[in-house]
């Protein structure tokens, strides 16, 4: 495979984040409700449900704020031919990233160490956006 079309892979499992995000919160909304500990009114307006769910739900507001980049910088270095072995190596540690930060997130929600998290994914996107500056700047 060539590595312009590996670039897709990593685009893929970050779709796939979203979708697991997605199922997450079904579950831990639809537990919190055959619990007693909310009702299907509180998930109208935002802040009113359970943390377990709460935590979910802010999660996957994070994954259209961050990732949109990603997408953009993916399309942008296939379509120009800048999709390259780097690209495609920095592409799946910006998602492995995610991966990690959605995990604390949902879990033990460690602030401290989302942070770190999420910068390494900032940095990696950062990275990526550059690595298709480059390749602009030195297309022909």
């Amino acid at each position: 495979m060539a590595a312009s079309h590996a670039i897709f892979w990593p685009l893929v499992a970050q779709i796939f984040l979203v979708f697991l995000v997605y199922a997450l919160m079904n579950r831990r909304r639809l537990a919190a409700v055959r619990a007693g500990e909310a009702s299907v009114k509180d998930f109208v307006v935002p802040n009113v449900e359970p943390a377990a769910s709460a935590t979910v739900a802010r999660n996957l507001i994070n994954q259209f704020e961050l990732p949109v980049l990603f997408y953009v910088v993916v399309l942008s270095l296939y379509v120009t031919g800048g999709a390259g072995t780097l690209a495609v190596l920095i592409a799946w540690g910006f998602v492995i990233s995610r991966y990690a930060h959605a995990y604390v997130h949902v879990t033990a929600n460690r602030v401290l160490l989302r942070r770190k998290l999420f910068l390494a994914g900032v940095a990696m996107c950062m990275l990526l956006w550059l690595v298709l500056v480059v390749h602009l700047a030195l297309m022909p």
